[in-house]
């Protein structure tokens, strides 16, 4: 039977959990710095049992899910521990960095940088989700450097979660995320931290908040210690995405200003073109 240790037991490493039970048949080892998300991950039966890294020789993938700012350490200590067979698959959403710090590990081949772009705004061994990632994109980072036989098991995991696979270099994916992800959290967030400083009744946000906000709203509910790692890691490309919003933002508000409305009407309607794009 087929090995799998999850190291960090969230929303992300828990769903993978549970589909490589589910699809695969995998067993599942657990290691996590907080004993409350092994205790309830191994309750929910996301996990077995937990181990230590010196179990990681005996499996057959690794899957890291941990803050983006620790990710880079973990991936090179769970190297170090690797069986000739051993898959070390990180999912987190900045990938420049981890490629950088683990490139001279004489394992490095044994390493794929991944991304599933999918996710809630939940957090924790009880957010965790079978059917997370159908339909949805895995990207892979720098496969150039890893060994065939690891980037195909890598590869073969993700078919096996109903994830469609895209290769491209971590700088082009840390920029790109910058833009359809990142910057979509900040813009929630902001937008959350807004009307919290002038609404200050609670119940009135409650009973005047339309779905348009509640949607865009969503993303302010999700975990500062998954974000604030994710801003300051892709700080570069996040700046670059902010000062790009911001400058349509106050081109918006020139033309709300002015009470022009054809140019405001053809600018929405010019952004009405992004419906096309994600429908593709």
């Amino acid at each position: 039977m087929n090995k799998a240790v999850i190291i960090g037991l969230g929303l992300i490493g828990g769903s993978i959990a549970l589909e490589l039970r589910k699809r695969c048949g995998y067993t599942l080892w657990g290691i996590d710095a907080n004993p409350a998300h092994i205790n309830k991950a191994t309750a929910l039966g996301i996990i077995d049992n937990e181990v230590d890294y010196e179990a990681i020789k005996e499996a057959d993938v690794v899957i890291i899910s941990v803050p983006v700012h620790i990710t880079p350490q973990v991936v090179a200590k769970a190297l170090d521990y690797v069986g000739e067979q051993t898959l070390v698959f990180d999912v987190g959403s900045v990938k420049e960095r981890i490629c950088k710090h683990v490139e001279n590990h004489p394992n490095r081949s044994h390493f794929v940088a991944g991304h599933p772009l999918a996710g809630t705004e939940f957090s924790g061994p009880e957010s965790a989700v079978y059917d997370l990632f159908d339909g949805k994109v895995m990207v892979l980072c720098d496969t150039e450097k890893s060994h065939w036989k690891h980037l195909d098991k890598a590869i073969e995991i993700s078919k096996k979660l109903n994830m469609r696979v895209k290769m491209m270099p971590a700088h082009d994916h840390d920029l790109h995320a910058a833009y359809v992800s990142h910057l979509s959290h900040v813009i929630s967030f902001v937008l959350g931290q807004t009307v919290l400083d002038i609404e200050r009744n609670e119940q009135q946000i409650f009973d005047m908040a339309s779905t348009g906000f509640a949607s865009t709203a969503r993303l302010a509910k999700s975990s500062p210690s998954t974000w604030s790692p994710i801003f300051l890691e892709n700080k570069k490309h996040v700046l670059r995405s902010m000062e790009e919003y911001i400058k349509n933002l106050q081109n918006f508000k020139q033309l709300i200003e002015n009470e022009d409305d054809e140019n405001l009407r053809k600018t929405i309607k010019e952004i009405n073109y992004i419906k096309k794009v994600l429908q593709k």
